[in-house]
């Protein structure tokens, strides 16, 4: 670690393709971990209702099963599967049926590439920058799964929760007891907000996964982040948000996920945070 951060002409590459390869990997997640679960509640619904079990396969796994095409189903060969390049070179379609590949796929490679190279030109290539990285690969893959089901599983969220207590026990980021308190305050803040809102309309306005993810952000950035991360997650899905309700041709009744902007939100705070709030007071003059 240490020759990395002395020869950051070697690091900065080798962190653009490791976060290439975890990218491409998160597809994975993004994509099989939605299925496994609902066939994984499926069957315990059967078993609770004591309904009599049904065989349904299960969907592909997210670390045995190789990577294949969507449509004709064909194995993907390594020099079809390297991330960003292989898609650029097939130019999004399948080499075999030629049905056109998402462009999910180079957009995750692409951002958790960028991610990953922030992390350790903030932090460096020790610890503080290893954990940088759990915490932006976790929050790319809650982000994709929150934009195409509407889910923050507890799979993801509680364990990023625990991973960010854990490092505070070693002051990785900050003390235990900041780390403890954020966490606290993230999920009671928004469980606070989704209790009134159901109490006045009789509708639930967020999901649960929303008070996790940000428990589990307060823990990495402690309980001077959730302020500013509840604000900024606000003016970046009122900003997002409308611009996608426009192009869909959507009306504000329309539910959209507020994962991303949670994720968004607190990766800034974190990487960020203590500047932008110091500006912030000099600029209101509280400071």
């Amino acid at each position: 670690m240490a020759f990395l951060d002395q020869h950051p002409g070697l690091g900065y590459p080798a962190a653009a393709a490791l976060g290439l390869l975890i990218g491409s990997f998160l597809n994975v997640v993004i994509l099989r971990l939605p299925k496994r679960l609902e066939w994984q509640w499926k069957r315990d619904a059967r078993e609770v209702l004591e309904l009599p079990d049904i065989y349904e396969p299960p969907p592909p796994g997210v670390v045995v099963e190789p990577s294949h095409c969507p449509h004709c189903k064909h194995k993907l060969s390594w020099y079809e599967n390297i991330p960003l390049f292989s898609w650029l070179v097939l130019r999004g379609k399948c080499r075999h049926c030629h049905a056109p590949i998402s462009k999910q796929y180079p957009l995750v490679e692409l951002v958790t590439s960028l991610l990953v190279v922030a992390s350790v030109w903030q932090f460096g290539f020790g610890w503080q920058g290893f954990g940088a990285i759990v915490l932006s690969c976790f929050l790319v893959a809650l982000s994709g799964i929150d934009l195409r089901t509407q889910l923050l599983p507890d799979q993801l969220t509680l364990p990023l929760m625990w991973l960010g207590l854990i490092g505070s026990i070693d002051n990785l980021y900050m003390p235990a007891k900041p780390a403890l308190l954020g966490a606290i305050a993230g999920y009671l803040s928004l469980w606070t907000v989704w209790w009134l809102f159901k109490q006045i309309t009789g509708k639930e306005g967020m999901g649960h996964g929303d008070f996790k993810l940000l428990a589990a952000l307060g823990a990495w950035c402690g309980l001077k982040g959730i302020l500013p991360i509840i604000l900024l997650s606000s003016v970046i899905g009122a900003i997002l948000g409308s611009i996608w309700l426009y192009s869909r041709g959507r009306d504000h009744a329309t539910p959209i996920p507020f994962g991303p902007y949670l994720a968004i939100a607190g990766w800034i705070v974190f990487m960020w945070g203590e500047p932008l709030i110091n500006a912030y007071l000099r600029m209101s003059g509280l400071r």
